[in-house]
């Protein structure tokens, strides 16, 4: 009885699922605050301790359509709850730990969690009345970014006043809260997609994903031309070549390769690399100007709390701003909703190149960033589902999900790079810097730039993607209507 209650209400499902987004979305930014002091804390090298930050960061990748594949066949809510399982596993884990081997084990399990989100997205279009799920879907998707923003100033006021272990132990708290709130109040979804689980074909995903990611996360320590990083590009390359041929000629394949080459799939994926790119450099870029040492000339000397604690608006402005991408997206098309979304994240840069001088400064750079990250992220999903069939949402948001995975590794990659290659001498110390920092503001600009291009090149639709959530399980979804 009261499983059909809440099923009937849709704030209660809506309110779950984004708890759930925004504690797995934490995940990424959990070890922000520790990462120059991991070195010494797992006793072990600055190049290896960045496995912490590397594993979950793969482990994300991989899973998203994986995770997305199982939902559609086996039960969403089923691959939620394994999802969140997993997660509270490697906190404990990492919570437990002293060493590098055992932290780097829990992280990555921490990050196979990330497709709860996806997953979760396709549960609002199936049991949510169709005038909800715009919203909803919007408040979700946009946790990927929220739990980020808050993630910084919570872990940093844990690192300041407590032992690093807590970092975990509050993941893990906040994971089976979550895990009890999914098991007693979400029911099942009956939209299925019964077959035979592409085990081959996640087999080829995974080793081709590890193989190309792993050099971009780490070839600024291996060297981008060492034989090494070429070699991992070259065989991951290939894999995933050969990946997509087995795809296309599998019956029950983990990703449908024809659908994801749908035009609006297509352009809306690569979109959301540039996206997630953009996301993910104001994340590391901001924290180290912020607490840049003001001997530099430059930095504004904040502690990593303080430094915590002016990013944070930004998540509140990400998750204020996703009604209103559910309010463009039904008026204009979730179309414009990226676009404008992708928009405002380069006006933010372009903000940022003027105004770097003081905190109050970056704090209304993030903001402005942090909308654009929220009207974008808003309307990815909308753009899948509207081109996708009803039973195979969470694949194709899985994939989506997966590209966004891609923009912030490389993020990371070409963030660190640039920091670490325009320095200055302080002290003992190499500092980035300030032309440094600017660099990262253009670089990002460039890849909105070129998100806002690949936007354009999305079809324009008549009617918003969250209407199709009505449609009937065995309904095909259009591709596109082109107006």
């Amino acid at each position: 009885m009261s499983t059909t209650i809440h099923r009937r209400d849709p704030g209660v499902i809506t309110a779950v699922i984004a708890l759930s987004g925004i504690v797995v979305s934490l995940m990424q930014t959990l070890v922000v605050p520790i990462i120059p002091k991991l070195p010494d804390l797992l006793h072990t090298t600055a190049s290896d301790a960045s496995w912490v930050i590397t594993a979950t960061l793969l482990a994300a990748a991989v899973v998203t359509p994986i995770a997305g594949r199982l939902g559609d066949m086996y039960g969403k809510r089923r691959i939620i709850i394994a999802s969140l399982l997993v997660l509270v596993a490697g906190s404990v884990v990492c919570a437990l730990s002293d060493s590098l081997v055992p932290v780097i084990v829990g992280r990555a399990l921490q990050g196979l969690a990330t497709g709860v989100i996806p997953v979760g997205i396709s549960v609002l279009r199936d049991e949510l009345p169709a005038a909800r799920v715009g919203g909803a879907v919007s408040l979700v998707s946009a946790t990927l970014g929220v739990g980020g923003a808050i993630g910084l100033p919570v872990s940093a006021a844990i690192v300041q006043y407590s032992n690093w272990h807590v970092l975990f132990w509050l993941a893990a708290g906040l994971g089976t809260a979550c895990l009890l709130l999914v098991t007693l109040l979400l029911s099942e979804s009956p939209n299925k997609s019964p077959g035979r689980f592409d085990a081959p074909g996640a087999a080829g995903l995974a080793a081709g994903l590890v193989l190309l990611l792993l050099p971009i996360t780490k070839g600024g320590d291996w060297g981008w031309t060492s034989g090494t990083t070429l070699g991992l590009f070259g065989a991951g390359a290939l894999v995933l070549a050969l990946w997509a041929r087995y795809e296309m000629r599998v019956s029950q394949p983990l990703v449908d390769i024809r659908v994801t080459v749908r035009r609006p799939v297509l352009f809306t994926n690569l979109a959301s690399v540039l996206v997630g790119f953009a996301m993910y450099a104001m994340s590391l870029t901001l924290p180290q100007l912020l607490q840049s040492p003001e001997a530099t000339g430059y930095g504004l000397g904040q502690s990593t709390l303080a430094a915590g604690l002016a990013l944070a608006p930004g998540g509140l402005v990400m998750m204020a701003l996703s009604p209103v991408s559910a309010r463009i997206t039904a008026r204009h098309g979730a179309r414009a909703s990226l676009l404008i979304g992708v928009s405002v994240i380069g006006v933010g840069y372009g903000v940022g190149l003027l105004l770097m001088s003081q905190v109050w400064q970056i704090v209304v750079t993030s903001m402005i960033i942090s909308a654009g990250v929220g009207i974008a992220y808003s309307a990815m999903p909308a753009l899948i589902m509207g081109a996708v069939p009803v039973t195979e949402t969470a694949s194709a948001n899985g994939v989506n999900a997966l590209m966004r995975s891609v923009g912030t590794s490389t993020a990371s990659a070409v963030m660190a790079a640039i920091l670490a290659n325009m320095t200055m001498q302080l002290g003992s110390a190499r500092i980035p810097t300030e032309h440094g920092f600017r660099m990262t503001y253009v670089v990002a600009m460039l890849a909105t730039a070129v998100g806002v291009l690949l936007t354009l090149a999305i079809p324009r639709t008549r009617a918003a993607a969250p209407e199709l959530a009505a449609a009937p399980a065995s309904a095909k979804v259009p591709a596109t209507t082109r107006t």
